[in-house]
């Protein structure tokens, strides 16, 4: 099956000489060496370490950048943004909040020929020039477009920014496509889960660090001076006191968000943040959840109270299902 629908999201472009300047402070991410029209996973954080946002970051030139955020956070996200442009004044920067633009996901395994079919430039190869974290500008029914290889949903797709006033007349092109299926929240939500993904205002908030969400991986070796650098470079080995795992609940009512977990004997060590009875898995009861560091490695056996009863669960690697990303095998 193909899906598509509309994502809630914030986006915004850079632009300027001391736009990676402000992005550098802003993200752990080694920014300076992506590749025009190439993207990342980051983060945004507080001075005290703690995740504000997660984010995507585009490269689209030497001196433009495009930052796509979650729709809920995305007044403080830009309240933030603009303290932290207070210390580099420049009359180059620009800083442009992409308001009405319309950002839709095509997902699934016939995403890509169904795009390419749609595409007013048809020597241009999506398989060919297009894999997962990279981007282009092109047109689409006359109207330029820009189209991201990525998701969160783990599998191959695309992400593609339209302009304002195109939203739904894109959205209803797509959705008449043979075999393409619209889609809301719930449908992404469950396929982010089994992606092991995680979701903003559940699995992540202002208290959760990168080290403990196991997002270590965003920030970059050689990286130094962004903001929560404190937390994130102290916070490792035995520092980290609580660690977010996968779960698999024995059969039964699934384990929601909220649920605690304890130990064999009884001792709260967790809550779970995500929990479905997973589509993909002829409905297996998976979970994310954090728990106290020393129970969370793969094979452990915890307690999950379900509706008060506590259910037997096995920690174990994230995803639940094998990720589908269209790479460049070559690379």
């Amino acid at each position: 099956m193909r899906t598509i629908r509309c994502l809630t999201h914030g986006s915004v472009k850079i632009s300027g000489k001391v736009g990676w300047r402000i992005l550098s402070k802003l993200l752990p991410s080694s920014i300076s060496s992506m590749k025009a029209y190439s993207s990342t996973l980051s983060v945004i954080m507080n001075e005290k370490g703690g995740i504000l946002d997660d984010c995507l970051i585009t490269r689209w030139g030497e001196q433009d950048w495009y930052l796509v955020t979650n729709a809920g956070r995305r007044e403080s996200d830009l309240a933030w943004i603009n303290q932290i442009r207070q210390a580099f004044p420049s009359d180059s920067l620009k800083i442009d909040v992409l308001d009405g633009w319309g950002l839709l996901a095509l997902q699934g395994p016939r995403a890509s020929p169904i795009l390419q079919s749609l595409l007013d430039d048809q020597s241009l190869s999506l398989d060919k020039s297009l894999f997962f974290g990279q981007s282009i500008h092109t047109t689409i029914a006359g109207t330029r477009v820009h189209i991201a290889r990525s998701g969160y949903t783990g599998e191959d797709g695309f992400e593609i920014s339209v302009p304002p006033g195109n939203a739904l007349s894109f959205a209803e092109l797509l959705a008449n496509q043979p075999g393409v299926t619209l889609t809301g929240l719930a449908a992404r939500d469950s396929l982010r889960l089994e992606a092991g993904m995680c979701l903003y205002g559940a699995d992540l908030d202002e208290s959760v660090g990168v080290a403990e969400a196991g997002l270590g991986w965003v920030v970059g070796k050689e990286r130094s001076g962004f903001v929560g650098e404190e937390r994130t470079r102290t916070e490792k080995g035995e520092l980290i006191k609580r660690r977010r795992v996968g779960l698999i609940v024995e059969k039964g009512p699934p384990a929601r968000s909220g649920a605690l977990i304890t130990d064999p004997s009884g001792q709260e060590i967790g809550i779970v943040t995500s929990g479905i009875p997973s589509p993909s898995l002829s409905g297996q009861n998976i979970a994310m959840a954090y728990l106290k560091s020393g129970f969370h490695k793969p094979g452990s056996n915890v307690n999950v109270l379900v509706r008060g009863k506590p259910r037997l669960a096995e920690v174990v690697k994230m995803p639940f299902v094998k990720s589908n990303y269209y790479r460049n095998s070559s690379s």
